[in-house]
């Protein structure tokens, strides 16, 4: 088959119309038309139906669609690395990927290490899901990543190198303005009440396993889509909201932070290929572990409620 068409077929599903399609691809929209009907005497099944605005696969269509997007992707990698092997080692560039919290700190700053440290090097940044993370390093979309093991954990897979690179304690996020807001560590009964809102399934979980040991229930009412979103919420006064704690440094003016007697972790760990590792994998995971080292909160002892008659403040970096 030619991928010519399956690409074809991947922009028709994407943008809905075949004449969009066709613009994009400078093609006629009668050439994509044919296209889509031969790949489906090819295939022996309709792919593609027609509704009020356009065009959408099929059950048959949504099942190729996704098989050949894979395919895709795995022949355009094929194309860079021959291109790769050609011009040298060297020459390869350095992808990294990173959960939203990693990304908007430690990452940024250990690609500036690295860059200070060994000159010019062609790198990019793409956040994610610590599974989809795991999943792009496996398939050799990424050369590193930043992750946690924060629910559902990290699956063990022999085919990654998996570096610990130590425990990140999580904070609750408040409006400026909130009577909590530098008042120190404090128990999760205090903040029982509140309405919280989370933007993934592991983050929640820590917050409600970290309540029920408590024997309180964390009202979680609230759902955004992505972390700038919850720290929106936030902001606005709608919901209070746990988060990790190598955000303090990076967090927006009009929230603060204030730590949990006891608070949930999460490990932080870069996970590489076992195969085939890039040149600068090395030098970068290094430059990770010292920047987590420099950023992260403090100790956890400093997060325990002080002794009688003392009195503990916290401080956002």
């Amino acid at each position: 088959m030619d991928l010519t068409v399956w690409r074809t077929f991947a922009a028709v599903c994407r943008l809905g119309s075949l004449s969009a399609a066709a613009a994009e691809l400078n093609h006629t929209q009668s050439a994509v038309s044919r296209q889509i009907a031969g790949l489906e005497r090819q295939l022996g099944v309709p792919l593609m139906e027609r509704h009020a605005r356009g065009v959408r696969p099929t059950p048959a269509g949504e099942v190729f669609l996704r098989h050949a997007l894979a395919t895709l992707n795995e022949a355009d990698r094929a194309v860079r690395a021959a291109r790769d092997a050609h011009a040298g080692a060297s020459s390869r560039p350095l992808t990294v990927g990173a959960t939203p919290s990693l990304a908007a700190g430690i990452v940024p700053e250990a690609i500036r290490r690295l860059l200070e440290q060994d000159g010019s090097i062609r790198w990019s940044l793409l956040p994610g899901l610590s599974a989809q993370l795991h999943n792009r390093v496996i398939a050799g979309d990424l050369d590193v990543a930043a992750v946690t093991d924060a629910p559902p954990g990290l699956p063990h897979d022999p085919r990654v190198e998996r570096r610990f690179l130590g425990l990140d304690e999580m904070v609750v996020v408040l409006p400026a303005g909130h009577p909590q807001a530098g008042r120190g560590p404090v128990r999760i009964q205090a903040l029982a009440e509140h309405t919280w809102v989370e933007d993934n399934d592991g983050s929640a979980a820590l917050l409600r396993q970290h309540a029920a040991r408590a024997g309180v229930t964390a009202r979680i009412d609230l759902a955004a889509a992505d972390l700038p979103g919850k720290l929106a919420l936030v902001a606005t006064g709608h919901a209070i909201a746990l988060a990790p704690g190598v955000l303090r440094c990076a967090l927006r003016t009009d929230v603060t932070t204030v730590g949990l007697v006891d608070p949930p972790t999460r490990g932080i760990y870069t996970i590489t290929p076992r195969r085939a590792p890039h040149p600068s994998a090395a030098p970068l995971l290094e430059q990770l572990a010292r920047a987590f080292s420099s950023i992260r909160p403090a100790p956890a002892a400093a997060h325990r409620l002080p002794a009688a008659g003392c009195r503990l403040l916290t401080a956002d970096c």
